[in-house]
């Protein structure tokens, strides 16, 4: 039996971004260096600011906050925030078959590690798919935990309304994609969407 629900991941899926252009730019508009900018984030840090940001653990303020404090004055909040969110680009193709599933009748949804101030940067229309191809829209921000976190896999079935084991998921990352597995999601790495289209296909997915 097809899987009943679709979940896409969005980062490197759908959109790519570069974090080494946020703190470039951030770093430019708060007049820090790159250093002192990826030390107040700690991208990859779980601790780190730009991790609890996006587990929804601080609030926008908090985030502006805390670079203003770091940087030692107060950046142009508005030119900070674009330049954290001017990191983002298409992949044709996979925007291209979300259209085609979304038009032949597939329920879809984006299962997205972000935060409260990319989210709106990238549904204000100029990605338009992210908003008319998919039914829901569940943030790590919005649901209090960070892939692969099994409380998100377990949201994003409450939020579509189906089991787990009847979701398909695709990210590009193995150890989000392992999480979901370990909650009986179908999930798949993305590596193109060409390979995507098979793994659909395979599954009974027709468009």
């Amino acid at each position: 039996m097809p899987p009943r629900f679709l979940y896409f991941d969005l980062g490197n899926v759908l959109i790519t971004f570069c974090n080494d252009r946020m703190v470039r730019q951030m770093a430019g508009v708060a007049r820090m260096s790159e250093e002192q900018v990826r030390d107040v984030l700690a991208i990859h840090s779980t601790s780190g600011v730009q991790w609890r940001f996006e587990a929804g653990q601080i609030t926008p303020d908090a985030y502006y906050q805390t670079l203003a404090e770091a940087a030692g004055w107060a950046p142009p909040r508005g030119a900070l925030e674009l330049a954290c969110c001017d990191i983002f680009g298409r992949i044709d193709g996979s925007l291209h078959l979300v259209t085609e599933l979304a038009a032949a009748g597939h329920r879809l949804g984006i299962l997205s590690n972000t935060n409260a101030v990319h989210w709106p940067f990238l549904t204000d229309g100029r990605f338009p798919e992210l908003n008319d191809a998919f039914e829901l829209h569940v943030t790590s921000f919005g649901a209090g935990a960070m892939k692969p976190d099994p409380r998100i896999y377990h949201y994003a079935a409450e939020r579509a309304g189906v089991p787990a084991t009847e979701l398909f998921f695709v990210d590009d990352r193995a150890d989000n994609v392992a999480g979901a597995l370990q909650v009986g999601v179908d999930a798949v790495r993305f590596t193109s969407t060409g390979q995507l289209e098979r793994d659909l296909r395979d599954r009974g997915i027709a468009w």
